[in-house]
């Protein structure tokens, strides 16, 4: 033990021994442990603030997160109709659209792809942009690539179209991008 421990163990024992006789060295020994108490109570009372404060904002994030996105998992279901609807549009000629009987058939079917883009952009639900975009794997899919005279990396050909619901992804655009020819 250094020279300075031993001093300072005899200060102690010197203290204790003259604290037992002196009321106003129990007293006031007595008041700094209860200082000391006071202060760890109060810091235990901050951190529990503290970490009630986070449990409530996480919670509140949550909860907001649920509500934005509840929809998702309806709207991912949704898209294959309108995917269903995009091809039955697409597959119409012409001499079917001069038909009176086909042309208010098909007058149906353009009037409910139109309410079920409504619907979408009500809840947030956009296309992704995808031909001669630069392929951004957050967004697209790249399913083949093309040989072709645009820069190597840029969607050409959209196979299926993506969609995005706010900010989170509800289904990527399957895509061709093009690669230098051979």
């Amino acid at each position: 033990m250094t020279e300075e421990g031993k001093l300072h163990d005899e200060a102690e024992e010197i203290r204790n021994e003259t604290a037992e006789d002196s009321p106003e060295l129990q007293e006031h020994d007595r008041v700094a442990d209860l200082e000391r108490q006071l202060e760890e109570a109060n810091k235990k009372a901050l951190y529990a603030a503290a970490e009630t404060q986070n449990v409530r904002r996480r919670l509140e994030s949550e909860l907001q997160q649920a509500t934005s996105y509840a929809a998702a998992n309806f709207a991912r279901d949704m898209l294959a109709i309108k995917d269903h609807l995009d091809r039955a549009l697409a597959a119409v000629t012409d001499e079917l659209r001069q038909d009176k009987v086909a042309s208010q058939f098909l007058a149906g079917i353009e009037s409910t792809s139109r309410e079920i883009d409504s619907v979408f952009a009500r809840h947030g639900v956009t296309r992704i942009q995808a031909k001669g975009e630069k392929l951004d794997p957050h967004r697209h899919q790249a399913m083949v690539e093309l040989p072709s005279a645009d820069e190597p990396g840029t969607v050409i050909e959209e196979m299926q179209p993506g969609y995005m619901m706010k900010d989170r992804l509800l289904r990527p655009a399957l895509v061709g991008v093009a690669k230098k020819p051979d």
